[in-house]
C-alpha cells in the first residue's frame, strides 16, 4: 500500500462532559476551560441535581461533574443515578470528610476541592476518571483517610487510629497540591474578592461584604484581571478555580 493508497486517520472521539454547579459563573468558567481543549467537549450544563440527570439521560455523556451543594435535588442524592449512566466526578468547595465518604460509598470516582488544583491537573482527572482512574486533591484524600482511620480505630476497640498499610493504599490516588502559580500574584484583598467573585457575588454584593464602594471594587476586579490575563468574569474564575 503506497501512502496515497493510505485510509484517511479518523480522528479520537472528543470525551463528552456534562458540568452540574448552581453558580452560573462556576458552570461557565468551566464549561469554558474544558472545551477549550480539543479532546473535551461540554454537551451540557445543569444548575441542580435533577437538571444533571435529565442531562445524562438526554446526552449520554463520558463523564459528569457534579457540585455537592445545589438547590433542589444536591449533588449526593443525585449520585446513585448519575454513576449508572456515566462516572461522576465530584468538584465542589465542600470539604467535609462525612460528605467525601458519602460520594464515595454512592459512587464517585474522584473528589476535587475548588482551589487546590491546576487547570491541567483538572483536564487530566476529567479524562482519567473516564478510565477508571481515581483523582482526590489533597483536602478530599486527607478527609478521606482521616474516616478511613476513625473507622479503623472503632473496630479496634477504641485503639488509637494506625495509618494504612502500605500495600493497601489506594494505587490511583492523586494528591495534588495547591498550585502558587498566578495565584500567589494576588493581594489578599484581591484574592478575597477573586473568591467572592467566583461564589457569584456582583459588584455591589462585594462591596457590601467587603466594607468598600463599588468603585474600589471595580478597581479591585481590572487589577485581579490583568494579573489572570483575563478580559471576563468567567474566564477570570476559570483560571482561579484552577490555581487559587
Amino acid at each position: 500500500m503506497t501512502m496515497t493508497d493510505r485510509p484517511p486517520r479518523v480522528p479520537a472521539k472528543p470525551l463528552r462532559v456534562v458540568v452540574a454547579d448552581d453558580n452560573p459563573v462556576v458552570r461557565a468558567g468551566l464549561t469554558a476551560l474544558l472545551s477549550g481543549r480539543e479532546d473535551i467537549t461540554v454537551v451540557a450544563e445543569a444548575a441542580d441535581g435533577h437538571e444533571a440527570c435529565e442531562a445524562a439521560d438526554r446526552h449520554r455523556p463520558d463523564v459528569v461533574l457534579l457540585d455537592v451543594r445545589m438547590p433542589g435535588v444536591d449533588g449526593i442524592s443525585a449520585l446513585p443515578y448519575l454513576v449508572r449512566i456515566a462516572p461522576v466526578m465530584m468538584l465542589t468547595y465542600t470539604r467535609e470528610s462525612e460528605i467525601v465518604r458519602e460520594a464515595l460509598l454512592r459512587g464517585a470516582g474522584g473528589y476535587l476541592v475548588h482551589g487546590e488544583f491546576t487547570v491541567d491537573q483538572l483536564v487530566a482527572a476529567v479524562r482519567d476518571i473516564r478510565d477508571g482512574r481515581a483523582h482526590f486533591t489533597a483536602t478530599a484524600a486527607d478527609a478521606l483517610l482521616a474516616q478511613l482511620r476513625g473507622v479503623d480505630a472503632i473496630a479496634h476497640d477504641g485503639a488509637a487510629p494506625r495509618p494504612l498499610p502500605r500495600k493497601t493504599s489506594p494505587q490511583n490516588l492523586s494528591q495534588v497540591q495547591p498550585s502558587m502559580g498566578q495565584s500567589s500574584q494576588l493581594s489578599v484583598r484581591e484574592a478575597e474578592i477573586m473568591d467572592l467573585i467566583a461564589s457569584g457575588m456582583n459588584n455591589q454584593q462585594i462591596a457590601a461584604t467587603c466594607f468598600i464602594s463599588e468603585k474600589t471594587v471595580k478597581n479591585h476586579i481590572n487589577r485581579i484581571f490583568a494579573k489572570l490575563h483575563s478580559t471576563s468574569r468567567s474566564e477570570a474564575v476559570a483560571k482561579w478555580l484552577g490555581v487559587a
